[in-house]
């Protein structure tokens, strides 16, 4: 019988909460800009970051618990991304984005009920959905070029700091940033000021959102976002545990992201997932020597989570009141090295190149027909392009 030690027990419950820190950090810019892309007002925005930090903290919580392995759960930041690039292409209103996310919960709800559902999401060639990714992260990771034009004397620390940190403190990198920007933007509004106008508050609070379901919401954002989700976030974090020799419990997993989703959504969260680089946190080698108890570290970011959504209203109204495209190029920087992964996963096969190409630039040009966005119109090309192209 093993007794625990102090040291132990410090690792992974450090670990645990460096997970949530640069988790929460690092993406939480790209959840409000996505959710005010598809017309949530900064109280409703809030709002969706809140229920999605309690509901995924909990979920992270319960199902390290329950199998004691470092299952830790996130919001889809590509997912978010998908929503910020709609901009002003999305006219459905926000209680039918509202309602598309209520219909992504239950796909993947139903992911894990029939094994056949991710099956067929499997069946989509890699570099297509790469390649819509890349598209879709394309227009925010133009924010920080887009900034350092029209505010040069705030986007410039905030480059200097991320590069540096990059090179020198690369988990950081991003948290740094984030206290970088929120500096910057502190002492702008201190010499500018600022006026609200009553729109936010800068307590955590959750409006309910009644969905209403439309049917081009539903096609050009939930199929869309709900691809993404599984493609970019809940694959890729099982590979990540699997590389540390944890098993994903997947139809639980599955389950209890599904099940997430559907309580956050009228209060404005767009989808929870399997963490995948936050995951390694948690799993590896910073959790201490002692893998059997590399679960705590789960434990300990799931609880770091609940404290850190405190802070939902307090930085939507920041991210509400400052310059503009500020906290964007923040996004921006947060998503460089997925766009980058995405584009070379796109395009480094050569059989897939023309079809990954045309998935990439329809998804980039932001085309709109008939009230769907232009992720589902990226999907639909490059699965034509692929299977009139392909050879027997």
């Amino acid at each position: 019988m093993t007794t625990s030690t102090p040291s132990s027990l410090s690792e992974p419950i450090v670990a645990g909460v460096v997970t949530a820190l640069v988790g929460f950090t690092s993406s939480f810019a790209v959840v409000v800009a996505g959710l005010r892309a598809v017309g949530a007002d900064p109280v409703e925005a809030a709002s969706g970051l809140l229920a999605l930090t309690v509901t995924f903290g909990i979920g992270t919580a319960l199902l390290c618990v329950v199998y004691r392995r470092p299952i830790t759960l996130a919001w889809s930041t590509p997912g978010a991304a998908m929503l910020a690039s709609m901009g002003a292409s999305y006219h459905g209103g926000w209680s039918a984005a509202v309602g598309a996310f209520v219909v992504v919960g239950l796909l993947i709800v139903a992911t894990g009920l029939v094994p056949a559902l991710g099956e067929l999401i499997g069946r989509i060639p890699t570099p297509i959905a790469q390649a819509m990714l890349a598209g879709v992260l394309l227009t925010l990771c133009l924010a920080p070029m887009k900034s350092l034009v029209l505010e040069p004397v705030l986007t410039i620390p905030i480059l200097l700091v991320w590069l540096a940190a990059t090179r020198w403190v690369p988990r950081w990198a991003l948290p740094l940033t984030l206290a970088t920007a929120l500096l910057v933007i502190a002492v702008y509004l201190l010499i500018h000021g600022y006026d609200d106008a009553g729109q936010t508050s800068w307590w955590p609070q959750l409006a309910w959102t009644t969905p209403s379901f439309d049917l081009s919401a539903i096609v050009g954002i939930a199929v869309p976002l709900y691809i993404v989700t599984m493609a970019s976030q809940n694959v890729p974090g099982v590979a990540v545990l699997k590389s540390f020799g944890y098993e994903t419990p997947w139809r639980a997993a599955m389950l209890v992201t599904g099940a997430t989703t559907l309580v956050s959504a009228p209060f404005g969260g767009h989808a929870n997932n399997l963490a995948a680089l936050s995951a390694a946190l948690a799993a590896g080698e910073e959790a201490g020597a002692d893998r059997s108890r590399r679960w705590i570290a789960g434990v300990s970011g799931g609880i770091s989570y609940l404290v850190l959504a405190v802070l939902s209203g307090t930085l939507v109204t920041i991210a509400t009141i400052a310059p503009a495209g500020l906290l964007e190029a923040v996004a921006g920087l947060a998503l460089l090295m997925t766009f980058a992964n995405a584009l070379l996963g796109a395009l480094g096969h050569v059989e897939y190149r023309i079809p990954a190409a045309l998935t990439f630039v329809t998804a980039a040009a932001g085309v709109t027909f008939g009230g769907i966005g232009a992720a589902f119109w990226a999907l639909v090309v490059g699965l034509i392009a692929h299977f009139g192209l392909r050879r027997s």
